[in-house]
């Protein structure tokens, strides 16, 4: 699933592009995503320009004159820049289609991806109005980790997952940095000190930011704008390298599962 290094490097890649323009229409060839795309999308945003384009958490908010599109990539999504007039692959469910001829189109293979449209507050919206810090904001640190770990029994790893406590956070970044900061996946949250949320919060900040500037990770759909692989997975200390040799000790790397998800992590590097 894109996690918010591949859909802010979605976001940067369609913003120079879109910016300033008008949508002219709204092709919408399949309206059966996660939720139902809008059936009167296409009148909804006709002749309106793009004011704004922004992430919060994994959704992409796109603020036109009258409204904002609300944009998720779900599991296999992906947004791409294209010709209006290119064909579309079977896959290729909606395309926003812009006044100089090209076209913003969604390409979701498993259509758990969702194009959305309010007139309301934005971000008083259901999907966004829960929603936990964003991990590169400058609220967040480990004063603020530190408090809302206070009491809980949960894992680290499913608190660093836990949208309503920070955003974006997915489970290929929460196993990197939980490597980086020296702290084993399973440990409680609630009995981890400031001290280890110091170097936790430095760490999801560091692994964020150059995961973004390696154009976040492909393993399996995820491309940009400009239809290019990421490569962060090239960096990686632990996850996916499950029986591998750690980078840093030469230990052997472990694996096991947290709630349904794939946890790796290195038993001598992580206390």
């Amino acid at each position: 699933m894109p996690e918010l290094p591949e859909v802010e490097t979605t976001c940067r890649g369609l913003a120079p592009h879109c910016i300033g323009r008008h949508l002219v229409t709204a092709l919408v060839r399949n309206a059966q995503l996660r939720w139902p795309v809008p059936a009167d999308l296409a009148q909804q945003v006709a002749g309106q320009a793009i004011l704004s384009l922004t992430r919060r958490a994994k959704y992409l908010i796109v603020t036109l004159q009258r409204g904002t599109l609300i944009l998720h990539l779900g599991m296999s999504g992906s947004l791409r820049i294209m010709d209006s007039n290119s064909p579309a692959g079977v896959h290729d469910h909606v395309d926003l289609v812009l006044d100089n001829g090209t076209c913003i189109r969604l390409r979701d293979p498993r259509r758990f991806g969702a194009v959305l449209w309010t007139q309301s507050d934005v971000l008083r919206h259901p999907l966004l109005e829960n929603l936990g810090l964003e991990p590169l904001s400058d609220t967040f640190d480990a004063h603020y980790l530190h408090g809302c770990s206070r009491g809980r029994k949960v894992s680290i790893k499913t608190f660093l997952m836990d949208s309503h406590v920070v955003v974006g956070v997915g489970n290929i970044y929460a196993n990197e940095a939980l490597f980086h900061a020296g702290i084993r996946p399973t440990t409680p949250a609630g009995r981890l000190s400031r001290t280890r949320y110091a170097r936790l919060t430095t760490a999801i900040r560091a692994i964020l930011a150059r995961a973004i500037e390696a154009g976040g990770s492909t393993l399996r759909d995820f491309v940009n704008s400009a239809g290019e692989a990421g490569y962060f997975q090239q960096q990686y200390m632990v996850y996916g390298r499950s029986g591998e040799s750690c980078r840093v000790c030469a230990g052997s790397i472990k694996h096991m599962r947290q709630g349904q998800r794939s946890t790796f992590y290195c038993p001598h590097c992580q206390t």
